[in-house]
């Protein structure tokens, strides 16, 4: 039997590399998985050797301690692999596949996902709607951040990229396929981004810097991101985005200044529940609720607001008990009172991937280069933890099986 090593949550700011099992064709008893799971068979599930998997944003709110998350969940839930083995119930994709797995699991057959909700399937968690690889009330799908991997449903879930050697030429922008460049477009469509739009985005974090690649492929006129981060900043300006750091001043002041008007036609929230107050600089103190607030206020009357940012039920980290079961103090008057919408929650990524494929395969984008991808080693993965929480502008990649360095 093959070993399997893989990425760990040992507790609050704590990552490690350990020992787990190779996969089965079975969901087996461990950290996080949901009871009801236990013993769970999966005939129509695939094995993957992990090509690339990518350290998220959403992985580090869990290693903050900003989650339930239990010690020893194994994670990683973007996954790009190759496949090695299939359950007898796999009809389509073959050994030897180069594949891309969206980071929600889906099944295929539930009322959701015959409706394209792929985010919200009905049959992988038996604690809620929605699934996702090595994540915290997630139904307890081992997570990607290994050796190898078990996907189910692997007909439905995974994408097969159409030639190997061209996958593997660039193999550092289809990872992102499999979170972050969804999960970021998913952001603009949602706020309506279309050709001449003005778009703001608050957060230059990854999915941030993808949400503006992503809107400049809907053909938005101006892209502004905002950040407290200027490094993170400097990125954005790399690839032609406006930039504002919301500790030097009002939001909407910044915005007239830029555009002439104080408003912008939509709107991104890219940050989610460990949102900081504006104006404060480097000690800006926490503020959940400030983002959703702000963006209500810098969105035109009957714009749209996308929220592909994280927010949580559970948060042991909050800063008010009201926080703490994910209740935020929203200006909910101002969004009505001009005619805003907002779309919340997982992104389905099988809605945009292969669109999104195509674009990186004909150079239509390099997105990529717009989050400053760089690949490690698995064994590093502590030290891309540690960086990427402290700020670095980098997406990092993790190079399991040394496909990256081919």
């Amino acid at each position: 039997m093959a070993s399997n090593r893989a990425v760990a949550y040992k507790g609050p700011g704590e990552v490690e590399v350990i020992d787990i099992d190779y996969p089965s064709f079975e969901l087996k008893d461990g950290p996080g998985v949901n009871p009801a799971n236990v013993g769970r068979k999966v005939p129509h599930g695939a094995i993957l050797r992990t090509v690339s998997t990518n350290i998220c944003g959403s992985d580090q709110h869990m290693v903050r301690g900003r989650t339930t998350a239990p010690v020893d969940l194994v994670l990683g839930h973007e996954i790009t692999g190759e496949v090695i083995e299939v359950g007898p119930g796999v009809e389509f994709i073959k050994v030897g596949d180069i594949v891309s797995v969206p980071f929600n699991i889906s099944c295929g057959r539930c009322r959701n996902c015959k409706e394209g909700k792929t985010g919200i399937c009905l049959n992988v968690n038996p604690d809620r709607p929605g699934s996702a690889y090595g994540y915290v009330d997630m139904g307890g799908w081992v997570g990607g951040q290994a050796e190898y991997v078990l996907v189910p449903y692997a007909d439905w879930n995974l994408l097969k990229f159409p030639d190997r050697d061209q996958a593997l030429e660039k193999i550092m922008d289809l990872t992102m396929l499999s979170d972050i460049f969804p999960t970021g477009f998913h952001g603009a469509v949602s706020a309506g981004v279309t050709v001449g739009s003005t778009v703001y985005i608050a957060g230059a974090g990854p999915v941030g810097l993808a949400a503006a690649a992503g809107a400049q492929l809907l053909g938005a006129a101006v892209v502004i991101v905002g950040d407290l981060n200027e490094e993170r900043l400097a990125q954005a300006r790399s690839f032609g985005c406006e930039t504002i750091n919301v500790g030097d001043g009002n939001l909407v002041d910044q915005l007239d200044q830029l555009l002439g008007v104080p408003e912008v036609d939509a709107a991104v929230d890219a940050v989610g529940f460990e949102a900081r107050s504006q104006g404060g600089g480097a000690h800006a103190k926490e503020a959940p609720a400030t983002v959703l607030n702000s963006l209500m206020l810098a969105t035109g009357a009957g714009g749209a607001i996308g929220v592909p940012g994280l927010y949580v039920t559970g948060d042991p980290g909050a800063v008010d008990e009201a926080s703490r079961v994910g209740s935020l103090s929203l200006s909910f008057g101002t969004g009505w009172a001009k005619s805003l919408s907002f779309t919340t929650g997982q992104c389905p990524v099988m809605k945009y991937n292969r669109r999104l494929m195509m674009a990186i395969l004909h150079d239509k984008v390099h997105i990529a280069k717009a989050v400053n991808a760089k690949a490690i080693t698995l064994e590093d993965a502590p030290r891309g933890y540690a960086e990427f929480d402290a700020g670095a502008a980098t997406k990092y990649v993790l190079n399991p099986n040394g496909y990256l360095n081919a």
